[in-house]
């Protein structure tokens, strides 16, 4: 399975932006896609996730803000990010959690940087 993450860049305080994840390769049908985030000293947390039928799941400091979705028929999950804050900064990666094997696969990490 490879995962492809576009999307991340520089944005003010206060902007969106949208990020997306397409996955390819030998994907099972059942899954959990989502985005986990790395700052610079900081332990690599979740952001969001979200099941194949839906059910998405937020981390406390993004809930409100950031919206989870996904295309199932391409394998794409999008985050959308709203009024993003200064601490919002890290490099966000895409995972794919496969349910019938039990193996988590990792994108290579796209950096969002909110600043003014």
């Amino acid at each position: 399975v490879q995962l492809q993450a576009s999307g991340g860049g520089l944005v003010q305080p206060g902007g969106p932006l949208r990020l997306s994840c397409a996955a390819s390769g030998n994907i099972f049908e059942v899954n959990v896609m989502g985005w986990y985030r790395q700052a610079p000293g900081r332990q690599r947390e979740l952001v969001a996730d979200m099941t194949g039928g839906g059910n998405a799941k937020y981390g406390d400091a993004v809930k409100g803000r950031f919206t989870i979705s996904r295309d199932n028929a391409k394998n794409t999950v999008y985050l959308q990010m709203n009024s993003l804050k200064p601490e919002d900064t890290a490099v966000y990666f895409c995972n794919l959690f496969s349910m019938a094997t039990a193996v988590d696969y990792w994108g290579q990490g796209t950096l969002v940087t909110v600043s003014s």
